[in-house]
């Protein structure tokens, strides 16, 4: 028998994860932002189904609550699509 078919054991991959942890410190602070957009946007119903609650359209249900989740959401763009590698 010939040497030349005996196989090298190959190399087992590094490994590595996607993200450093500049990118889920960001991942995280995005999820915070997120959920305390979707803490504010609850509540506001009335006890009373047949009693109308103005409380439902509040500068912080309409106005500030969803500003946080979109700014949480861009936070998780950047996150994702920041390099890992950059110090």
């Amino acid at each position: 028998m010939s040497k030349k078919n005996i196989k090298k054991p190959e190399q087992e991959p590094s490994k590595q994860f996607v993200f450093g942890k500049r990118n889920y410190l960001f991942m995280f602070i995005g999820i915070a932002f997120i959920a305390l957009g979707f803490i504010l946007m609850a509540g506001g119903a009335s006890d009373d189904p047949n009693v109308f609650n103005p409380e439902i359209y509040s500068t912080r249900r309409i106005r500030i609550a969803p500003t946080l989740v979109l700014i949480g959401f861009a936070i998780e763009i950047y996150a994702i699509l920041a390099s890992p590698n950059k110090k």
